[in-house]
């Protein structure tokens, strides 16, 4: 065969070397802790925390000095401790792969529903409600909202899961949803139970849930709620000064009146850092479910339109985790806890701004409260850990081709690529 003919044949495609990695085993690429932290909703959170630290040292230096005798005695240094707490909490749901905790979603959910039982029978009483156990120091409400999430991104996630099927999507939700919301209800805490049952509805729906189910759970809600409205004479008395207000903004509940007073006296600027006069003795808790209007007085419009604006860009933050996610269940736990964040806050907000009828909720991450803290930091750093899983799966995935083209076996470790042989050849006699 002559060279003329050896240059008319076609190339020979480079093939792989053999001990070339199998696609589908080839695991995920291992990268630093730090690299693979989704680093703008940890800005966004700690941003808030250090508004919240502020803002509950302002509301309470002058309470702590009265009873103590110095105004960081007693709040701001459990704030200070909850904030700790809460940020080994993060790091540790950050750091372990979020998928290791399906296999305890069932169990997260039967142990809260022990701890509701348990506040029911001998919970600690606090302003005619039972919602705490140990002194106070916990309420297993706050983590109601975590388990319901938890479990729900594990059962709608699973390929098992048959979210359009009434016998087994629609009835067992509505048990699920049924047993925490009655076991809130009862303590009262009408707010959370509302919050839970918004987050699992809008997680039921994006895992498939037909339109009629989702008609039926709305239609079984509003009446279970009417009936709540009658038994509880606090809830009727709130719903009927929101509705006077509407008329006659003057004749508004008490705690309206005093947080839209708090928002007139900040103006665009606000009054400064510690000036409020609305804290002093005319709004109630205003280091828990006032503590925006006050951001409202001190720091104005503008200050409370930041704190509304640092709220947005996290819910943003979390559907673009969720988007992103590998699987079903990371992406219904991201939009699970994305929608706790964002139902809680503007809840929060909406009664200080008369938009809605009071109702007793912390704002998230600005709030004084140990239980709601951890558990909303427990939450982002679930959230982090699935980032964390997408980004090494991509990078995983930007790697292969380059893995693939090249053996670099060699001795050296320099690409050995095919290239013309520049030996010299005899000549052949072959025709």
């Amino acid at each position: 065969m002559t060279d003329q003919t050896l240059q008319q044949l076609p190339n020979r495609p480079r093939t792989l070397p053999l001990n070339a990695p199998v696609e589908a085993d080839r695991p995920e690429t291992r990268v630093g802790w730090w690299a693979s932290l989704d680093k703008p909703l940890v800005v966004i959170v700690v941003i808030l925390l250090i508004i919240g630290a502020g803002m509950v040292y302002s509301t309470t230096f002058d309470w702590s000095y009265q009873e103590r005798g110095s105004s960081m005695s007693f709040f701001l240094e459990n704030h200070a401790v909850n904030m700790v707490v809460g940020t080994v909490g993060l790091i540790f749901f950050t750091l372990i792969d979020y998928r290791f905790w399906r296999r305890f979603a069932i169990w997260v959910l039967l142990g809260t529903i022990g701890a509701l039982v348990a506040v029911a029978v001998f919970g600690d009483t606090t302003f005619g409600a039972r919602r705490a156990l140990i002194g106070g120091r916990f309420q297993p409400g706050e983590l109601a909202a975590f388990a319901v999430i938890l479990y729900m991104a594990a059962w709608l996630g699973s390929n098992r899961a048959k979210p359009g099927s009434f016998l087994y999507g629609l009835l067992p939700f509505g048990i699920i949803v049924g047993i925490i919301g009655g076991l809130l209800a009862i303590q009262p805490d009408l707010s959370t139970a509302l919050i839970v049952a918004l987050i699992a509805l809008t997680m039921y729906f994006l895992a498939g849930a037909v339109w009629w189910h989702l008609g039926t759970i709305m239609a079984i809600g509003m009446l279970g709620g009417l009936i709540f409205v009658q038994i509880f004479p606090y809830a009727q008395q709130r719903l009927d000064d929101y509705v006077t207000s509407l008329s006659d903004p003057t004749r508004a509940s008490y705690h309206t009146q005093q947080a839209i007073i708090a928002f007139v006296n900040g103006g665009w600027l606000g009054k400064g850092l510690g000036q409020s006069t609305q804290k002093i003795a005319s709004l109630p808790a205003p280091h828990t479910d006032s503590i925006f209007a006050v951001i409202g007085e001190e720091l104005g419009v503008v200050g409370a339109s930041l704190v509304v604006l640092l709220y947005v860009i996290f819910v943003v933050r979390g559907f673009q985790i969720a988007r992103r996610s590998v699987d079903p269940f990371g992406s219904l736990m991201a939009i699970g806890f994305t929608m706790w964040v964002a139902v809680q806050s503007l809840l929060n907000i909406a009664v200080m701004t008369a938009v809605v009828p009071a109702s007793g909720l912390p704002l998230p991450f600005i709030s004084y409260g140990g239980s709601s803290l951890l558990m909303l930091m427990c939450g982002v750093g679930l959230m982090l850990s699935i980032s964390r899983v997408s980004t090494q799966r991509r990078l995983t995935d930007g790697r292969r081709f380059l893995n693939a083209t090249y053996d670099r076996s060699g001795g050296n470790g320099r690409p050995r690529l095919s290239r013309p042989d520049r030996r010299p050849r005899p000549l052949s006699t072959e025709s």
